[in-house]
């Protein structure tokens, strides 16, 4: 085990920053997710296995819980009022065994794409156990145990400012890193943010795309920062459009302009995808004859862009010939690519592997992927696969009919996380290589699912209390005698 000293000073910067936030345990584990190429130590014994430093935070969530008094009542409350809790831990369960019984029991029945050992590529290989086995299906057992944690804590009391504070924590370093990325690689300052990216991945932070330079900010690479950059700013984004927030709102543009000059292809479909239902919000809008001035802002924004943009082409159609080839290379012919053909390539051999293991699943951390429903699919079986598909459900149905019962900001602040996390599905869907959805589809999942239990109880504390009240209204209460009935 090889201990990282910049993954050391970047936790302990931060554990001083959740400190004086008045929320360790929450900021602190949002703050962390926005170094993705910081690792706390290297594990050779797992075949180079680098935890990024939010595993650390994750880890104290779940001690600091495991470690109070009444631990087994807090449990019990998470177990009895919330039901996808008893999904996610069959899930688990399930992940854990196929991960150590089923590279085994298939072994050399089916190919596989493993990390080679010689050199840093990845290569096709028979069916056998890897140490991936052990390092991803960790990753998302720790994953599934915040899940379990942050909902004793959040049930215990509300937290509801915390998580605020800290995913906006979250987005304004991602941004702040990415602005600093960006200047400095045009600048001509090189990588500044070179010293802390120490995890054990293929650092890709000096490549041009059709003669732009890739913004990967914190992260390995440019699809991991456009990943996370489409979560900032659907947390952004929505915030903004239900609270009016300055924050949010300076923070969502800047954020939809890293994403642009992110030069990845996984930002820019993933973008399109979350611009259908911004679209159609807008255009219910209209059929209802209600527009907000945040719509009109946007739809105003829209029309001048692109008057804007036929104007220069009409009297200097040259201008525009970079950002068309980078269009053409990420996008049109991305598929065309080596890069597009190879990760293609990947899930039509995980969707030979699941059909090769009878829907069973090669196990958790056998193989790689190039789209997260196929990863789930190849490596959990049909049964892991419809346990996922159950949790992703109660992430999409959020809060629904509920959000009458909880006050204006929890009900922001929820649906702003669940759309964090559902973008960061989205980008998944499209270059994710590994089953484990990340722990902001973990954190995402505790806060909606307390935040329901929250909003039913106070529906049944109304509930009874109304008729009390009504019964006070029929019967008032007879008035105080003055002593004189008997003069």
């Amino acid at each position: 085990m090889q201990v990282s000293l910049p993954g050391l000073l970047v936790c302990a910067a931060i554990l001083v920053v959740a400190y004086y936030s008045r929320g360790m345990l929450i900021i602190g584990l949002m703050a962390s997710t926005a170094f993705g190429a910081t690792a706390v130590m290297t594990l050779t014994a797992l075949g180079g296995s680098s935890p990024l430093i939010y595993t650390v935070f994750a880890a104290l969530l779940v001690t600091a819980v495991a470690a109070r008094r009444h631990i087994w009542f807090d449990l019990g409350n998470v177990f009895g009022s919330i039901r996808p809790v008893w999904i996610l831990t069959s899930l688990m369960a399930y992940a854990i065994i196929g991960s150590w019984l089923f590279p085994r029991f298939f072994a050399g029945q089916t190919s596989v794409f493993v990390q080679s050992k010689t050199r840093l590529a990845i290569v096709e290989a028979s069916l056998a156990p890897v140490s991936g086995n052990i390092s991803q299906t960790g990753y998302f057992v720790l994953g599934g145990l915040t899940a379990i944690a942050l909902c004793a804590v959040l049930l215990h009391s509300n937290r509801i400012d915390q998580v605020r504070r800290g995913f906006f924590l979250w987005c304004g370093l991602h941004t702040g890193l990415g602005l600093i990325d960006f200047i400095s690689k045009n600048a001509g300052a090189g990588e500044l943010l070179g010293p802390i990216k120490t995890a054990n991945y293929a650092i890709i932070t000096g490549a041009v795309e059709a003669g732009f330079t890739r913004i990967t900010g914190a992260f390995s690479e440019a699809s991991s920062f456009g990943s996370v950059s489409l979560a900032c700013l659907a947390f952004c984004y929505t915030y903004w459009r239900k609270t009016k927030s300055r924050l949010a709102q300076w923070l969502a543009a800047i954020l939809l302009l890293l994403v642009v000059l992110s030069t990845s292809s996984t930002a820019y479909v993933g973008l399109a995808f979350l611009c259908i239902p911004v679209a159609f919000s807008i255009a219910l809008s209209v059929l209802k004859g209600r527009v907000e001035s945040d719509e009109i802002l946007i739809t105003a924004l829209m029309v001048v862009g692109g008057v804007a943009i036929m104007g220069i082409s009409l009297y200097n159609p040259a201008i525009f010939e970079p950002f068309v080839n980078l269009i053409n290379s990420t996008i049109i012919n991305k598929a065309e690519s080596s890069s597009g053909q190879e990760r293609t390539y990947w899930n039509v051999k995980s969707l030979q592997a699941f059909l090769d293991t009878s829907g069973l699943g090669i196990g958790f951390g056998s193989s790689r992927a190039s789209s997260w429903p196929i990863a789930v699919l190849s490596q959990l079986g049909f049964f892991g696969s419809l346990m996922m598909a159950i949790l992703l459900g109660v992430l999409i149905r959020g809060m629904g009919k509920l959000r009458i019962w909880v006050d204006p900001e929890t009900d922001a602040v929820v649906a702003s996380v669940r759309n964090a996390a559902l973008a960061s599905v989205v980008a998944s869907s499209l270059a994710g290589g590994s089953p484990d959805p990340g722990i902001l589809f973990f954190v995402a999942l505790a806060i909606v699912s307390a935040t329901r239990v929250r909003a039913r109880r106070n529906r049944e504390a109304f509930r009874c209390a109304a008729p009390r009240q009504a019964v006070r209204a029929w019967f008032p209460a007879p008035r105080p005698s003055t002593g004189q009935a008997g003069a």
